[in-house]
């Protein structure tokens, strides 16, 4: 039961959401290949797609929308295609149907304006896979065969063998759907064969998941063939040992759950063991990555096997578990539910508890009704009154046969009344021919019965029509009557409602008017929180410098005045020699002076910038114990002087952190600017901390770069493990 649960969902959502260190990878690739248009657009739809299924659909529509336009004005149409079609997937995915079928039209024109079969086979599969998810599944068939046609005709690149796999996976799983075996094996086949070209591991590892459940369902049509178990138990396995030994690879560990739920269900009716075994890791995994269905089908499983054992308090809470898992994925199968429902129902009854088993069974009936009585019931009504219809107009058409046959007889009548009468009128039989005539009033008296009893049975017929057509306006009457009953209600109900909001429209107005003075009283209390914190800043700043002028500068001043008050004027020698000491003194306090008034307003900022300023930092800061790296990545120099200086101050307190507080050695400082955003990351390879603990209310250095951020308006994200090193990312609006 949970099995097919899971292989549903895997059809419905057939991409995984990408590891975090997949996509940082794909992110690099991408940046770095902005300078080679080919490279960069064959990145784009696997870099897109794999920043939507990490929830950033935001900059996923971005990326497909900058590289549509750059992909749209090349001669050739197939970038473009390609592109649309995963924009069409991706709306379709996102719930917005009509952008999904705009984008797919649009991929459609541009496959016909190229030549290249692999886009054109995309554009298919695409088309297919959309289908599929709409329910037409003929259709969908129809766009495979076509994709793998194009496919197959196609010069082989790094992307064909997995677009053409794919493929396959998708129409071996409708196969399977549709219990064509022998079609499903035939693509799950072919899957494997392109997965290991391709040399993907996600690919192979969808590919051994396939064959493994090919080789299940033949042993579920035989139990007693173990040959296909085995198989399908080999399968599995090669799936898990290529997930583990690809793990950095994989697009996510959810694939592990999935894999083990399959083969706990296999070991389920032949060894225990291995089924808990692998239950248990499904449930552990699943839990860990809160994938709901495999969640409900790890907790199925377990409920099976706590039923084997007789366990039966602990399967009803793992049952329950699984029924409150399915309610929250978006594949809703109600077969599944009234499952769940029996086996609750059938577990109180082994406990004895018939009233819970009864009000478990009365909701399995209420859904089951609810489900499939309906429409039977629609259904019998209908052919009832079909029914009734079509033996009101057999009863008629009896009728108009019977007077057809009176009037047929009294035809024939007359024709033998007419070669009597000649007969007569020849033989001057006067007597004969008046029994005739006696005989023919008898006949046309009996045709006036007759025509008089046709006409009563006219007759009965439209008064049946008449009371049947003054019923139905009775109940149209009453209808009508109902109608304007329930017009009456809904005007009041709809003026009741209309009143209701505008009273809620005033109320809320009250409302939002109140929020709105809060809002601005919240804003002035922070920016005279951030002013103060300037200030604060600045009284910080002139204590530091009031300090590094007493301590450094003015010891040195102290002591060259120590060293000149007691030179002895008898001694020339001692005079040189003091005065010698004097002057290196005093270059000392020149150069302690020079950099002290360098802290406090850098030349360097002021004459060429905050790049040449981080930069002469950084160069100053590093020593044989401590190594700075600076980078710059599209930076124009573009913000304000008073901005820099403030960045700058910034730079300097997280520097000085580090190298304090994390014992750091090296130490990188990146600055990139974005469309109208300054990006800041300053990372250190020092200790470490725990963000959870930090409370940056209670850090004063911390605090007081927050304030300066809230000042420029920008962003601090802050990211650390202990013993690994802490990355501290600033955004900043640039205007």
């Amino acid at each position: 039961m949970y099995r097919l649960l899971l292989v549903s969902a895997l059809l419905v959502f057939p991409f995984f959401v990408q590891a975090q260190d997949v996509l940082s990878k794909l992110e690099k690739e991408y940046d770095h290949a902005s300078n080679n248009l080919t490279e960069h657009l064959n990145l784009a739809p696997k870099y897109a797609t794999a920043l939507f299924f990490h929830n950033d659909k935001h900059k996923s529509y971005q990326i497909l929308e900058a590289n549509i336009s750059i992909a749209t004005k090349q001669a050739d149409g197939k970038y473009a295609t390609i592109l649309y079609a995963v924009q069409a997937m991706n709306y379709r995915l996102d719930n917005k149907a009509a952008e999904s079928s705009k984008s797919l039209d649009m991929a459609k024109r541009y496959s016909l304006k190229t030549n290249n079969n692999e886009a054109k086979g995309y554009f298919q599969y695409a088309k297919g896979w959309i289908l599929t998810r709409n329910n037409k599944t003929t259709d969908a068939v129809a766009a495979y065969l076509k994709a793998i046609d194009y496919y197959e005709n196609s010069s082989t690149t790094s992307t064909l063998y997995g677009r053409f796999g794919n493929a396959a996976k998708e129409l071996s799983a409708i196969y399977s759907n549709l219990n064509e075996y022998q079609l499903e094996e035939k693509y799950s086949k072919q899957f494997l064969l392109l997965a290991s070209r391709q040399n993907d591991p996600n690919l192979i590892f969808d590919a051994y998941m396939r064959m493994g459940y090919v080789y299940e369902q033949k042993h579920t049509q035989n139990p007693s063939n173990e040959v296909f178990r085995n198989k399908a138990e080999q399968y599995y396995l090669q799936a898990i040992t290529t997930f583990n030994k690809n793990n950095e690879a994989m697009f996510n560990r959810s694939s592990l759950s999935y894999a083990a739920i399959n083969l706990a269900n296999l070991y389920t009716d032949f060894d225990r063991d291995k089924a808990m075994k692998y239950a248990r890791l499904a449930n552990k995994v699943s839990l860990e990555t809160g994938d709901a269905i495999h969640i409900a089908s790890s907790f199925g499983i377990l409920a099976e096997l706590a039923i084997q054992d007789k366990n039966y308090d602990l399967a009803k809470a793992y049952f329950l578990k699984a029924s409150v898992e399915i309610g929250k994925s978006p594949v809703r199968d109600h077969n599944i539910e009234l499952s769940i429902l029996e086996s609750l129902s059938r577990i109180s009854e082994e406990q004895g508890n018939y009233k819970e088993a009864l009000t478990y069974y009365k909701s399995y009936v209420d859904q089951y009704k609810s489900v499939y009585d309906q429409e039977k019931l629609d259904i019998t009504k209908r052919l009832e009154s079909q029914f009734d219809k079509e033996r009101q107009e057999q009863k008629y058409i009896k009728l108009q046969l019977e007077s057809d046959k009176k009037a047929q007889e009294i035809k024939l009548i007359n024709m033998l009344r007419g070669q009597r009468e000649q007969v007569y009128n020849n033989l001057k039989l006067v007597e004969e021919n008046q029994r005739e005539r006696l005989k023919f009033s008898e006949l046309e008296s009996e045709k006036k019965e007759q025509k008089l009893r046709l006409a009563k049975l006219e007759t009965k017929q439209k008064n049946d029509d008449i009371n049947n057509y003054k019923k139905l306006l009775a109940f149209k009457e009453k209808i009508n009557t109902y109608y304007v009953f329930f017009i009456i209600f809904f005007i009041v109900l709809i003026l009741l409602l209309l009143y209701a909001f505008k009273q809620r429209a005033k109320s809320m107005k009250q409302r939002d008017e109140l929020h709105a003075l809060a809002l601005e009283k919240e804003k002035q209390n922070s920016k005279i929180s951030t002013l103060t914190a300037l200030l604060e800043g600045q009284e910080q700043e002139r204590g530091r410098l009031a300090r590094d002028l007493h301590d450094g500068l003015g010891g040195l001043l102290s002591g060259t005045k120590h060293q000149l008050s007691y030179l002895d004027l008898h001694h020339s020698e001692n005079i040189e020699e003091g005065i010698s000491k004097s002057i290196d003194q005093l270059d000392g306090a020149v150069e302690e002076l020079r950099r002290v008034a360098h802290n406090l307003m850098p030349d360097l900022l002021m004459k060429y910038g905050l790049k040449v300023a981080i930069q002469d930092f950084a160069s100053r800061i590093s020593n044989n114990a401590l190594d700075i790296h600076t980078e710059f990545i599209s930076y124009s120099n573009s913000i304000s002087q008073e901005k820099q200086l403030i960045l700058y101050r910034i730079i300097q307190e997280l520097v000085n952190n580090a190298i304090k507080h994390a014992n750091a050695s090296e130490i990188i400082i990146q600055i990139s600017e974005e469309e109208n955003t300054l990006n800041l990351t300053v990372e250190d390879n020092g200790d470490g901390f725990d963000p959870a603990n930090l409370n940056i209310r209670k850090t004063a250095g911390f605090h007081n770069i927050e304030l300066r951020i809230q000042f420029l308006k920008g962003t601090m994200n802050i990211t650390s493990e202990l013993n690994i090193g802490t990355s501290i990312e600033l955004q900043i609006p640039i205007h």
